[in-house]
This record gives C-alpha cells, sequence and structure tokens, in this order.
C-alpha cells in the first residue's frame, strides 16, 4: 500500500530527527539559568549557541556522498549515537569554555543527519511528491519546539537545566534500533511492500535519473554553479531569521513579562503550531501546482515583513506576538518547497554532494543569526534591533528565491 511507504518511511525519520532538533534547541529554554550559572553575558551565549553550526558544517558533503553511495540508513545510524552522547555530556560542563566546545561537538555529529535524509527521501518518493514528503518529515522541526519546549519548562522547574540536558539527551539511543529495525534505503530491499509498487517506484525514479542524466556539466561545475550558489545563499538567510528568533524566543518571552520557566515553555509552542500547520498547506500548494521557486520566496518575504511590522506594533502585545507566530509560521513553510526545489533543479550526479553543501554553508546563518540578536540584546538590551535585522535579511532571501530557475515540473503519475 501507497500508505504504508509514506508511514514507515517518514514518521520513523520523523522521529529521529525531532529527537535530533530537541537536543540542538533545548539550550534555549535552558539559556538564562545556564548564562548564570556558567557566567555568559548575552554575546558570549550567543556565540557558544551559535557555534554548533560550525560544527555542522564539516561533515554535509562527505556524509551527504556516503548516504548516496553507500547507505543513508548507515549513517545516520552512527551519527544517532554520536550526538547522543555528545548531548549527554552538555549537561556535565561547568564553565562556558567546556560549554562552547560541547556545542562545536554536537554540531559536528548531527551535521549529516539532515543531508542523509534528504538523500533517503529522494530514493523513495518522486518528483510529484517530494515536496509534501519533505514537508511531512520536516514538521520535526517546529513539533521538535512544540514538545520539548512545556516538558523542559517542567523539567526547570523541578529540577534544573543539567537534568533536562541529560534527560532529553539520552533519547536517541533510544530510537536506535527502531531505525535500525524498519528504514531501507530503497524499495528493492525493502520486504514490506507490494511488488506493485516497487516497479512504480523502481520505474519512476530511474526515469527522473535519466533525464537529469541529460545534463551535461562538470561535477564541480555543476557544484558551483549560480543554482547551487543561490540556494546556498538563500538557506543561509532562512536559517539566519529561524535560528535567530528561535534561541532567543524564550529569553525574550522571560524578559517582557517575567514569566515562569512553564509558562514560557508552553507559550513558546504557539509560534510553532502555526509553523506546522502552514508547512502542510504551503506543500501541498507547492506540489499541487507543481512549483517551488514562488512558494519558497513569498514564504521568506512573508516572514520578514511580519518580523518589522510586529516591531512596530510593540505596544500591543498580543498583535505583536501573533504577528511573531506568522514570522516564524512562515520561514518553516518554506523548507518544502526548497528542498523539493533543490532535488529537482540540480543535476543527479551532484544532487547529494549540493545538498550538503547548501545545508553546510546555509546553516551557518544559524551561528550569525544567534550571534547579531545576541549582540544587540548586549548593546541595547532589548529585542528590537536583533529581531528587526532578522526581518530585513530575510525580506531580501525571499526577493533571492525569483533569481534561481524553477524545477522541472513533474509529470502526473
Amino acid at each position: 500500500m501507497t500508505e504504508q511507504r509514506w508511514l514507515r518511511i517518514l514518521t520513523v525519520s520523523f522521529v529521529m530527527y525531532t529527537i535530533a532538533y530537541v537536543d540542538r534547541t533545548n539550550v534555549s529554554m535552558a539559556l538564562p539559568a545556564m548564562s548564570a550559572d556558567l557566567h555568559m553575558d548575552p554575546s558570549r551565549a550567543g556565540d557558544a549557541l551559535g557555534i554548533f553550526f560550525w560544527g555542522y558544517l564539516l561533515l554535509q558533503i562527505p556524509a551527504g556522498h556516503l548516504a548516496q553511495h553507500w547507505s543513508a540508513k548507515r549513517v545516520v545510524a552512527i551519527l544517532l549515537v554520536a550526538w547522543g552522547v555528545c548531548s549527554v555530556a552538555t549537561g556535565f560542563v561547568h564553565t562556558a569554555t567546556q560549554f562552547w566546545w560541547m556545542r562545536l561537538a554536537l554540531g559536528l555529529a548531527e551535521g549529516g543527519v539532515w543531508p542523509a535524509v534528504l538523500v533517503l527521501v529522494a530514493h523513495w518518493f518522486p518528483r510529484s511528491e517530494r515536496a509534501r514528503a519533505n514537508a511531512y518529515w520536516m514538521l520535526c522541526l517546529p513539533i521538535s519546539v512544540i514538545i520539548s519546549s512545556p516538558l523542559s519548562g517542567w523539567l526547570l522547574t523541578h529540577w534544573n537545566w543539567r537534568v533536562l540536558l541529560i534527560v532529553e539527551g539520552a533519547l536517541p539511543f533510544a530510537w536506535l534500533l527502531i531505525w535500525l529495525g524498519t528504514i531501507d534505503d530503497y524499495p528493492g530491499q525493502a520486504q514490506w511492500i507490494s511488488s506493485e509498487e516497487r516497479r512504480y517506484l523502481e520505474t519512476t525514479l530511474a526515469r527522473e535519473v535519466a533525464q537529469d542524466k541529460q545534463q551535461r556539466s562538470s561535477y564541480l561545475a555543476a557544484l558551483l554553479s549560480p543554482q547551487v550558489l543561490i540556494l546556498t545563499a538563500i538557506y543561509f538567510i532562512r536559517n539566519f531569521g529561524s535560528y535567530g528568533s528561535l534561541f532567543w524566543l524564550p529569553t525574550a518571552l522571560g524578559k517582557g513579562k517575567k514569566l515562569s520557566d512553564i509558562a514560557i515553555g508552553n507559550i513558546v509552542t504557539i509560534p510553532y503550531i502555526v509553523a506546522a500547520v502552514m508547512m502542510v498547506w504551503v506543500a501541498k500548494s507547492s506540489d499541487r501546482s507543481r512549483e517551488r521557486r514562488a512558494h519558497t520566496g513569498i514564504t521568506l518575504a512573508v516572514s520578514g515583513a511580519a518580523f518589522l511590522v510586529a516591531l512596530a506594533l510593540q505596544q500591543f502585545p498580543l498583535t505583536c506576538f501573533a504577528l511573531l507566530s506568522i514570522a516564524v509560521g512562515a520561514v518553516y513553510a518554506s523548507l518544502g518547497p526548497f528542498w523539493a526545489l533543490s532535488t529537482e533543479s540540480l543535476p543527479q550526479k551532484v544532487v547529494a554532494a549540493a545538498l550538503g553543501l547548501i545545508n553546510a554553508i546555509g546553516n551557518l546563518g544559524g551561528y550569525f543569526g544567534t550571534l547579531v540578536v545576541g549582540y544587540f540584546l548586549k548593546k541595547s538590551g532589548g529585542f528590537a534591533y536583533g529581531f528587526g535585522m532578522l526581518g530585513v535579511v530575510l525580506v531580501l532571501g525571499g526577493a533571492m528565491a525569483f533569481l534561481l530557475h524553477p524545477a522541472e515540473k513533474a509529470a502526473d503519475t
């Protein structure tokens, strides 16, 4: 049954990356207490949060290549163990320097997971399904915040930030056996799908690969083509806005209203509920129209505009928060069409390495976005300048999307 493919591959990938994203971002809830215990000012805290992305850069292209030419399943399994060890170890740090190094190590351990799962999805879902497939497993990004923020608030209230990081850091070990027992790299290896569906997938995917091979270009020229470079710049901007808001939003809420950890944890879930809804809606629209570029550009521009208008309406707290929720939701909604465009508009022979390059350099936006907001918080004592910078950059990213060549529209099957 077709539904079995969607449920098995995407659900297991969804939970796996939910755990990864929880272990990457749970420090946003712990940050006020950690900053006090480890003697970090906002600028130093922003640097420690963001150094994750420099470690994250290193394995993108190698992991994407290994996933494409060896096994996405095995690459992810190895990294599950590695990032679990790093995440638990972060709960035992006693200095700001130790925290900085553990964030760097965690980034290195998680770095290859994203391109490996994108390769896995490309092995299981033809172009006509890919924006939805990408969006459904990428729903783990906002949903991980929805799940982890209340849990993190509860752990902080009853214990402390060390218990939070150790407990949530142990989750990858629980999911490892499920990943190994349920995921197959290719339809031809799976015993749980029908012969008819296996033939459909192998035939359709082989035809798409053959179409890609007609594109005559050298490996290096394709990897450094304007299309890849613009995609990388857009993803840098997307992560600049996304992580710059994600890591600092709990602190901003606590600073503004003096809320408890549990209250902050519950309120932080609202923008990410909006994000989950918008991701599904935009992905369905993108697949229905077979259009990727405008869906990517418009969602990024809407996100940036919402940040800027929210800052202009700070005197109306509920309206401001609603606009911030739209800003967060729209930046996540760009993911499905963006990654579908990336996999559909690049030659097959370089797509794995290109995805690694886009994700590696693009994720450095998370470092700079987090650092910029922390810098302006230290200088001004507030979040207006930092969040305003996020808005301006996201509008620029939305405009840049229209410089891309559109993806070839998949034929209906």
